[in-house]
């Protein structure tokens, strides 16, 4: 019998990232001029949540710009972001809450296995909790669902892991 092939797909945040990219954030805004006197802050809440503070929404945009930067640097996904909607807060200041959206939900994992399957390759894709497990023959056959997926512009991210 032939040997089987498999890669898992998966959506997680790196917790330690996130954390790094909150730092240099809040050091940027420290720093910056336009911020001098500003009540502008960046905290992670929980382990999903990430509460922005600032003293108006031009400051608070300006604080997510910053904030999305350094998730670019740090090599996080924009689509892990969630933002709520913007709240007046105490001392006339405005704040945001945002979500790290991870595991992929019993929808997008059907979403992610309905592309696989309309790709026409012989490859099979199970849904297994909070991932998609994709199966085949070829090595070759798993190399192109990747790539056909990175292609596509799903409004969450994906990773591709436990390539055996």
């Amino acid at each position: 019998m032939a040997k089987e092939h498999s890669f898992d797909i998966v959506s997680e945040v790196n917790s330690q990232e996130v954390d790094n990219a909150i730092g240099q954030a809040m050091k940027d805004i420290t720093n910056r001029y336009d911020f001098k006197g500003s009540k502008s802050s960046i905290e992670r809440t929980s382990d999903e949540l990430i509460t922005i503070i600032s003293d108006d929404e031009y400051k608070l945009e300006s604080v997510i710009d910053i904030l999305q930067m350094k998730f670019i640097k740090r090599g996080l996904s924009q689509k892990s972001m969630e933002f709520g909607k913007i709240e007046r807060a105490s001392g006339g200041t405005v704040r945001q809450v945002v979500t790290l959206v991870s595991g992929l939900s019993a929808e997008r994992a059907k979403k992610v296995s309905k592309l696989i399957r309309d790709s026409g390759l012989k490859v099979k894709a199970q849904i297994q909790n909070e991932q998609v497990r994709v199966t085949a023959k070829n090595i070759d056959d798993l190399q192109t669902v990747i790539q056909e997926l990175k292609q596509q512009d799903l409004d969450f991210p994906v990773e591709f892991v436990n390539m055996r």
